[in-house]
């Protein structure tokens, strides 16, 4: 480097509310519209914006003012905007905009309605197939066909079911958001990948890859669980004890095997009846899984039950709900009764956790995929 050349040292020094730059030789000519941008060049924005400078560079200062608005003026406004835009506490990436809006069950479903799902339909296998014996038993002690008319929205149900969790679709991102801000209390928007997932009871920091043998269905019916009033009691009652520090299990996953379980009974027609009387079958469906999940919670915590607990639990929960949906429905029917008037609730009072309860990847779950079929019906195919 030769006398004649100038050299800006990166030294952040503020005198007065101005930048010196220290200039080892005679200055370049002056260019009035880009020498000062030059000198602020190696200033992180947050200085600039603490010590006023880069309001400075976008208005009139001492008799200067460029006649063009430069690219890096620009390029430093956004940098800054984006910089309010960080939430400090979390360290999350804020919209411009209010936080995302809760989604509706009924909104949700909406679209599904809309969406032309023929190729997942094409999957669907609506009732189980049954040959010999179980055929001829089935026929004459087993429960009614589901009526003509309902049958569609049932193949809705199981046509969900066979839908992945899609990260592109702004909707599929307000489902999940939803269920994080309602069990949470959170006002913010969250990362739709994140170990945030983990805390409540995804395996993983991607909540798809747990959505196995549900699909969208598992999703939907944590979002009823939490966007009803009194059903929302119930699931924060129970995503408490999924924290408990003995009886911790991972909320979400079991939520998708309870969704499992709604769809084997609907496939087996047990839920035909009830359905057959309603005149519905989403409702039905919403319901039982309600149902089931409670029952689950009220089993786990009277009987003490643990992690390890899980597999056999589940079984025999399947073996009860398909056996008894009406007996769980009514169960359920008291329990939300029992929230309308303020009594307490059927899980009872918990004790406070002496412990943070581990992530779910710390858990040894198993689900009622993971146990052998206690009898041919028991496939896990949709």
């Amino acid at each position: 480097m030769n006398e004649n050349s100038c050299s800006f040292h990166n030294e952040r020094e503020l005198r007065d509310g101005q930048v010196e730059s220290v200039c080892a030789g005679c200055p370049p000519p002056y260019d009035k519209d880009n020498s000062a941008l030059r000198a602020f060049r190696g200033i992180p924005i947050s200085e600039l914006k603490n010590h006023g400078i880069l309001q400075a560079l976008t208005a009139e200062v001492k008799g200067w003012e460029p006649g063009v608005v430069s690219t890096e003026v620009l390029r430093a406004q956004e940098e800054w905007e984006a910089v309010d835009n960080i939430q400090a506490e979390t360290g999350i990436q804020a919209s411009t905009d209010q936080p995302g809006q809760l989604i509706s069950f009924s909104e949700a479903l909406q679209h599904f309605q809309t969406l032309d799902l023929s190729s997942f339909k094409k999957r669907i296998q609506p009732t189980i197939r049954r040959t010999g014996l179980a055929a001829l038993r089935h026929c004459l002690f087993g429960p009614p066909k589901l009526h003509q008319g309902l049958r569609e929205e049932r193949d809705l149900v199981l046509t969900i079911a066979q839908c992945g969790l899609d990260s592109q679709d702004p909707m599929h991102g307000r489902v999940l958001q939803t269920i994080y801000k309602k069990l949470t209390g959170s006002k913010f928007d969250c990362a739709l990948h994140g170990d945030h997932w983990e805390d409540l009871g995804f395996q993983g920091a991607n909540p798809a890859t747990d959505l196995r043998g549900a699909g969208f269905l598992a999703l939907l019916h944590l979002l009823y669980l939490v966007m009803d009033s009194k059903t929302l009691l119930m699931a924060q009652e129970i995503f408490r004890l999924s924290r408990h520090h003995i009886q911790q299990f991972p909320f979400c996953l079991m939520s998708v095997n309870i969704t499992r379980i709604a769809i084997q009974a609907l496939r087996e027609e047990c839920l035909s009846r009830e359905c057959n009387r309603q005149q519905k079958v989403i409702p039905v469906v919403n319901s039982f899984y309600a149902a089931t999940f409670l029952r689950l919670a009220h089993v786990w915590r009277t009987q003490q039950k643990t992690i390890a607990d899980s597999g056999f639990v589940l079984k025999d929960l399947e073996v009860l709900a398909k056996k008894s949906p009406r007996r769980l429905l009514k169960t359920l029917e008291i329990y939300l009764a029992g929230v309308s008037k303020g009594q307490a609730s059927l899980l009872g009072p918990q004790k406070s956790c002496g412990t943070q309860a581990p992530h779910s990847k710390d858990l040894t779950f198993t689900g009622v995929c993971d146990l052998p079929p206690h009898s041919s019906e028991g496939t896990w195919l949709i």
